[in-house]
Formats: structure tokens, C-alpha cells, sequence
């Protein structure tokens, strides 16, 4: 590799020189993307954390490097998501060819609607997106990384939890109120513990061949079913930066691994594929078989698991690191009222309920593709190759194809969170949705609807003409769990502190009529909406969406 890894230093641990045990609201488990971005969010909510890690460095090779829509949203929410964009090579179409054509069979756009911040997906190397992470922990001081530090023991108690650490100088212990598994799929954590880590494993080969070229190929995902240069397989191509490109090559289950991975039988695949006169440089090669796994909880009492430790999915789609930004979406604010003494507990079974569900959703889609992309029998394969052969033409058959359904925002639809509608809306949005994002003016300078929403409950109010306050909206912001208003306007003939919402995306994308009002959970999902504003309603949503007793109720 031509990328150089910075080694990051171990610091000598105070607790070695020391007979008293360091107590933090939190030890995250894992400094990769998942667990680092864990620790940024819960900074952002003044939760102090410390991440141990048994590496002193970054990933090697590009391992992850498709980051969807509402990665990038959650990204920009911990301040990584315009430099993921700037260094990343965007990508919103996906091309299918079969066989011998030359020409794709169909294509599919990952953006259909436009002015949005993010597209639909960038293609950047892992190890780039955890420097960014690394680099914004070092700008707040609530986050210890300790690298070279081996999590060896976890045990937990009804108040917390406690840590044995082993390092280069010696063994320490850390406690804590709750210990975040963000150690991988292998992850160690979860076999101390005996937690059962369910699913299949498919009996099927792929090479990973990341190179660097120069090449003119558009900035699109191109996959082949059963294309010349690799016969009954499948082959996947797509753009990193840095010119690097990522090649995938289906190899079947058996195989010589030594044999495949040696430079000369690489470069046969590659020069099949690309053209015998290309010149390349390797980057990273590897070779790899797939798991669809999940645990049956994600969390137990004071231990909490985070993506690949709690869920794995195949490569196909996407799914695996963006899934686990959306975990830490989910989980960083109801962990952080949890702490601050402002909702029960109980509120974490809500991640949970959440959680467990979207893992399901995606080892679903994954399993899918997967069984689509290698056929278990001569039927399947029959099906598959009929679906490939009539999807050129006809527009339902283009439903069964099946390269991988890509990432995309998971809607919680069965939440105990939401609230239902009592009024009639008529859009995508529904409660449990994260929200799409708008152009929208602030102080007469463009941004984006989504930088507006988050980090705390908000309510956004759509005003008539001329209205710039919203009568009771200040005392929400008093509450024990205050909730920020924001009053829209379509017109840029008000005061500055409305936001104008110049191009009339974000009603038409909300469904919203002058008096409606949509309250939106941290995460920047939704929670309620109604056509008219109810200070009382809206308290009682946010009581409900964290799991708290109506206020008429008794505790």
C-alpha cells in the first residue's frame, strides 16, 4: 500500500501508579469506525467516554468503503460528514450488465430526489474515515483512546461494570455505568460473556483486489452476472479514491486460496476483466467468505453491542458499516438522557427493539442477494438467468434482480417511540422515519434542513405569512428535556430568525400546510406531527418518545 498508517502511541495509564479505580460513565470497546464515532456522539451529549483498543493504528486495506446518504447525514452530525464528501468519490448510479453484452441490462439511481445535501453513496477507505474520527476526538476533551490496551475480563454488577485492561506495562482495572462492544465480528466481549452470535455462513469465495490505475470509467457501481472474463461468477467494479479501484471477483467454494491470492493469478483475473496492455499497482488483496449473523439482544444490562460485535451482513448492499453509524445514532442520545438522570433505563430497550429489528431487515436483503447472486440449485439458477435476461426489457422483471440492495435510512415503523398521526399527512415521512433533507435560507445564507435538526428534541413549525415567533414554543425550551423550535417560512420577507425555505422542497417533502408541526427525536427521526401546534401534545410526546409516564399519570 502506498497509504503509510500512522502508529499511534501508548500512553502509560495513570490507574498502573495508582490504588484507586478510574470510574467513566463509559468504556467503548474497539477504536474502528463504529466505536469511534460512539464516542463522538456521546461527547457531543457531554458523556465522557474512554475507547480501548488492543491495535495502535487505523485499518489496513480499504475494508469498508461505501458510505450511503444517511451515513454521511449521521457523519455530519459528529463533524466528519463534508470531509468524508470532499476526499470521497460520489456516486448516485449503479449499472447491471449479463453475459456477453457490452451494455448494462438496466441501471438504477440511489438519488431520485434531488437538492439534498449528501448523494446517495461515496466511496472512501475506511482507514480515512477513521483518521477523521480520530482527529475530531482529539479536538474535545471528554474521549480517551488508550491504544494497545486488550479488554481480558468485563463483569457487571447492578450499577455498572468493570474492566480488566492488559497492556505493554501492565494489567489495570476501569469502572463504569456501561460498557458499548464496538470490538468487531469476532468481537472478544461477546464470547467472554457466552452470548450466542446466530446465522449462516455461505459457502462461497470472493477476491478482494484493490488497485491503483488510472482509468476513465465513469463513477458508477457496475456489477456482472456471468460475464466473459469470469465465467458462472460474478464481478463488481467501483471508484476509491486516491486512484484506487475496488474489483471483487466471485470465486466459488473450491478453490487453492494460496493459489488465487499470488500476484500472477490476480493479475490474470484483472487483465481479463480490464484489458491485457493495463497497468496497475496492487493495493490491497484479500480473500474472503461471508456471514449473516446477529445476537438475539444487543443489550444486556450494562453491556451494549454495536455493529459488527451485534450484527454481520455480506459486503453485497452495503449494509455492515452504515448499519452500525445508524446504531450509533440510535443509541448516543438515550444513553446520554439515561446518564444525565433525565429518562429511566428502560429507554435502552428501545435501541434494542429498534436495532434488533433493522439487523433483521438488512441479514434479510443480504441473504436475498446472496442466494440471487449464487444460486443454491439449477431452478434458482434457471429463475435468476430468466429474471437477468428479461430485465433489459421489461420493467417488473428488474424487481427480481438482485446485485445487492443497497443501504438505505432505516425507518423504524414499529416503534414504541412514535406517536401516532390523529391528522392526515401525505408523504414518505412517516413517524419513525429519519427526515429527508431541503435547501433551505438561514439568516439569508444557504444550508440544509438536516444541519437544523438533531442533537436534542426539535420541533419545526411552519408559519403564515409574516409570523416569526410561535406563541408557547419558548416555554418547551424550559422543559426538563427541552425542545428547540424552528419556525419556517416560505418567504424571505420576514426577520432573520425565521428559516426560509426558498424552493418550497422542504413542504412539499414534509406534506406541510401553513400551522403544522413535526417534532423530531435527536437522531432526527420523527416523532409526531400535527396540523396545528399543541404545546401540551408536544410535551407528551416527548414523554412518551422517552419512555416516561404520561404526564396525567402517576410515576
Amino acid at each position: 500500500m502506498r497509504y503509510v498508517r500512522q502508529i499511534y502511541p501508548f500512553n502509560r495509564p495513570a490507574e498502573l501508579d495508582s490504588e484507586e479505580r478510574t470510574h467513566v460513565p463509559v468504556i467503548i470497546v474497539g477504536a474502528g469506525p463504529i466505536g469511534m464515532a460512539m464516542a463522538v456522539d456521546l461527547a457531543s451529549h457531554g458523556i465522557r467516554s474512554i475507547i480501548l483498543d488492543d491495535d495502535n493504528k487505523v485499518s489496513i486495506g480499504s475494508r469498508a468503503i461505501c458510505w450511503s446518504k444517511r451515513a454521511l447525514e449521521v457523519m455530519d452530525r459528529l463533524g466528519c460528514g463534508e470531509r468524508m464528501l470532499d476526499k470521497g468519490v460520489t456516486w448516485n448510479l449503479g449499472k447491471v450488465f449479463f453475459g456477453e453484452r457490452k451494455e448494462p441490462i438496466y441501471g438504477f439511481n440511489m438519488l431520485e430526489e434531488k437538492g439534498q445535501q449528501f448523494p446517495g453513496f461515496i466511496n472512501l477507505q475506511q482507514y480515512y474515515v477513521e483518521e477523521y474520527l480520530i482527529e475530531a476526538i482529539e479536538k474535545q476533551d471528554l474521549t480517551d483512546i488508550r491504544w494497545e490496551s486488550e479488554v481480558i475480563a468485563v463483569q457487571q454488577s447492578n450499577n455498572g461494570a468493570t474492566v480488566s485492561v492488559s497492556t505493554p506495562a501492565g494489567h489495570y482495572e476501569l469502572d463504569c455505568d456501561y460498557v458499548i462492544a464496538a470490538d468487531g465480528s469476532r468481537s472478544p466481549v461477546r464470547k467472554m460473556l457466552g452470548f450466542e452470535f446466530d446465522g449462516e455462513t455461505f459457502q462461497d469465495h470472493f477476491l478482494i483486489a484493490d488497485i491503483r490505475m488510472k482509468a476513465e470509467f465513469p463513477t458508477e457501481r457496475w456489477f456482472w452476472f456471468d460475464p466473459s472474463f469470469n465465467r458462472g461468477q460474478s464481478a463488481l467494479l467501483h471508484k476509491q479514491p486516491d486512484d484506487v479501484w475496488r474489483l471483487d471477483f466471485q470465486l466459488g467454494w473450491d478453490i487453492d486460496r494460496e493459489a488465487e491470492l499470488k500476484p500472477e493469478s490476480v493479475s490474470k483475473r484483472i487483465r481479463a476483466m480490464l484489458g491485457e496492455e493495463l497497468e496497475f499497482d496492487f493495493e490491497w488483496v484479500s480473500i474472503y467468505t461471508f456471514q449473516c449473523r446477529q445476537m438475539e439482544r444487543f443489550v444486556h444490562d450494562r453491556i451494549i453491542f454495536v455493529g459488527d460485535a451485534a450484527h454481520l451482513v455480506s459486503p453485497f448492499g452495503a449494509r455492515g458499516a452504515n448499519s452500525g453509524l445508524q446504531d450509533v445514532d440510535n443509541l448516543g442520545w438515550k444513553l446520554a438522557l439515561i446518564l444525565n438522570g433525565k429518562a429511566p433505563a428502560s429507554l435502552l430497550q428501545s435501541y434494542n427493539d429498534e436495532r434488533v429489528s433493522a439487523a433483521r431487515e438488512n441479514i434479510l436483503n443480504s441473504t436475498r442477494a446472496t442466494d440471487f447472486i449464487t444460486p443454491k440449485s439449477e431452478f434458482s439458477r434457471i429463475f435468476r438467468d430468466a429474471a437477468l435476461e428479461l430485465a433489459r426489457d421489461f420493467e417488473f422483471a428488474r424487481r427480481f434482480v438482485n446485485s445487492g440492495r443497497l443501504s438505505v435510512a432505516c425507518i423504524h415503523h414499529d416503534s414504541k417511540l412514535n406517536v401516532a398521526d390523529l391528522d392526515v399527512f401525505n408523504c414518505k415521512l412517516v413517524p419513525g422515519s429519519p427526515s429527508i433533507d431541503a435547501p433551505v435560507k438561514v439568516n439569508g445564507s444557504q444550508s440544509w434542513f438536516l444541519k437544523l435538526i438533531g442533537q436534542q428534541f426539535t420541533g419545526v413549525y411552519f408559519a403564515k405569512d409574516g409570523e416569526t415567533t410561535l406563541q408557547g414554543a419558548t416555554a418547551l425550551l424550559q422543559d426538563s428535556i427541552p425542545v428547540k423550535t424552528i419556525v419556517i417560512s416560505n418567504t424571505s420577507e420576514t426577520e432573520t430568525s425565521v428559516v426560509e425555505d426558498h424552493k418550497g422542497l422542504l413542504q412539499q417533502r414534509l406534506d406541510a400546510q401553513v400551522g403544522s408541526y413535526y417534532l423530531f427525536r435527536p437522531d432526527q427521526h420523527l416523532v409526531a406531527r400535527w396540523r396545528k401546534f399543541d404545546p401540551h401534545a408536544v410535551r407528551e410526546a416527548v414523554l412518551h418518545a422517552t419512555m416516561q409516564p404520561a404526564s396525567g399519570d402517576s410515576a
